[in-house]
């Protein structure tokens, strides 16, 4: 286990983290601290505690959308497979259709030259 250590409003913390994970947890608290800064810049001194969690709640806000974002792009994907697996369905359909109109012309093409063989000997 690895310890790093972040510094939130001013105040260092010692936090532990697995191995490798150091420069991500690092860079989380640098955004969360700019959130604070943020809070404390428009609304002053209103308490370490309530500092904390009011940036808390806008980072469960902005999860929060970001969660609808990706929910809606996961139902566009979904719409869009959908409409190419129909998609391939009908060209697979189409080409059934193409499949059994060659093989009756074919069909119909040596019957004649059936038809037609003992007439040019």
């Amino acid at each position: 286990m690895a310890t790093v250590t972040v510094t939130i409003d001013g105040k260092a913390y010692r936090m532990a983290c697995d191995e490798g994970q150091e420069q991500h947890l690092t860079g989380l608290a640098e955004r969360f601290d700019r959130y604070v800064t943020h809070l404390k810049s428009s609304f002053g001194e209103i308490g370490d505690l309530r500092l904390t969690v009011m940036a808390g709640i806008m980072v469960m806000d902005e999860l929060s959308e970001s969660q609808m974002r990706v929910k809606g792009l996961e139902n566009e994907a979904e719409a869009l497979r959908k409409s190419r697996d129909e998609a391939l369905a009908k060209a697979d359909n189409n080409d059934a259709a193409i499949t059994g109109v060659l093989s009756e012309v074919t069909t119909r093409i040596e019957t004649l030259a059936t038809k037609l063989a003992p007439k040019a000997n």
